[in-house]
């Protein structure tokens, strides 16, 4: 019986290590998330939403509306009160409905121009045309949707 037990523990052992696991996006990861849902984005999946261009403070960059973003990650921004930007060394910006909502509103990975963002605003930066600098974190790694 104990060699039974022991065989099927190993067998359950074998099985779990060779499952298939969860494929986990290459480098950099935005994650996006509301409190039910959390979803992990590289900046190829970005690219891959779409396309738009903004400018803050004189430098054009290319990234995905904000919108955009949220609906893939299966949040509705119809129902949110706010979203907050994270950055890497904990700075936040909040972000009301009036601001979020906006088409150029954006999460940049990358300058228009074609060359990779500054590693000052890598891995990606949130780009509000017209807003204060504080409105605009760089090295974003999360945005969290509040209802």
């Amino acid at each position: 019986m104990k060699r039974f037990v022991l065989l099927a523990l190993v067998c359950i052992l074998v099985m779990t290590a060779c499952a298939p696991q969860a494929q986990k996006p290459a480098g950099a990861v935005l994650k996006v998330s509301n409190g039910n849902i959390e979803k992990s984005y590289s900046a190829d999946d970005l690219k891959a939403l779409g396309k738009v261009q903004g400018t803050f403070k004189g430098v054009a960059y290319v990234g995905v509306t904000l919108t955009v973003l949220l609906k893939d990650a299966g949040i509705d921004p119809a129902g949110l009160a706010a979203v907050k930007a994270v950055a890497t060394d904990g700075f936040t910006a909040n972000y009301d409905a009036a601001l979020f909502n906006r088409e150029d509103t954006m999460v940049a990975y990358a300058r228009a121009d074609g060359s990779a963002l500054t590693e000052d605003e890598a891995p990606f930066s949130m780009v509000l045309p017209n807003e204060s600098g504080k409105l605009n974190p760089r090295k974003l790694t999360q945005i969290v949707a509040m209802p």
